[in-house]
């Protein structure tokens, strides 16, 4: 599986958007400390997934670096232009628009300006939730969040795990588990389209 069309050795996926290429630490590793080992058992029966099983991280975490890619383009697409737009609303305001003499004038450039601003917070907030609240991508954070977790564990009990590893920080919303569309994301994870083709 590639990134963006990015070739990755065997065991190496990206650690953050546009961060370096980091390689996989072995759940043999993380396994050989006791409490990270009964940590990780414990997530899998909780969350349907083998943190254990180092293909199956290995694809998790490449996942949730396309996924934090589709986070920030979300935002991006819709986030620029409502700051532009808000921007030259206020600047246009300030400089020409409230010198007008007829107050007519005035409460229409702000009607009008309202319903810009407006138009462009639905949008914005349109594409952030789509994005955000997916519950198949809910799944895949909250799986990356444990093994997170998880790892700290073992780096904490003397496994030799980098700092921060796996350089995905916790997330404060938008990574709730939802085991009734757990199949979905198993079946988009090995390449199926919306109806379940390939």
């Amino acid at each position: 599986m590639s990134d963006d069309n990015q070739d990755f050795g065997p065991w190496e996926f990206i650690g953050r958007r546009g961060g370096d290429v980091v390689t996989l630490v072995g759940g043999s590793v993380i396994a050989a400390v006791p409490e990270a080992k009964r940590a990780a058992e414990e997530a899998r029966r909780e969350l349907r997934f083998d943190f254990l099983d180092d293909q199956a991280v290995l694809e998790l975490l490449r996942r949730r670096h396309l996924d934090e890619e589709g986070m920030f383009k979300a935002g991006f697409v819709h986030g620029v232009p409502l700051a532009l737009v808000g921007l030259g609303v206020v600047l246009y305001w300030a400089g020409v628009a409230q010198y007008w003499e007829t107050a007519t004038y005035r409460n229409s450039y702000l009607v009008i300006s309202a319903a810009l601003v407006v138009t462009q917070i639905f949008f914005f907030v349109r594409s952030v939730m789509s994005h955000w609240g997916d519950p198949v991508k809910q799944n895949l954070r909250a799986r990356a969040a444990r093994y997170r977790k998880i790892a700290h564990i073992a780096r904490r009990g003397g496994a030799d795990i980098p700092a921060f590893y796996p350089h995905y920080g916790p997330y404060p919303f938008a990574a709730t588990f939802r085991p009734e569309v757990d199949d979905r994301e198993q079946s988009e994870s090995k390449g199926a389209d919306d109806h379940g083709h390939r």
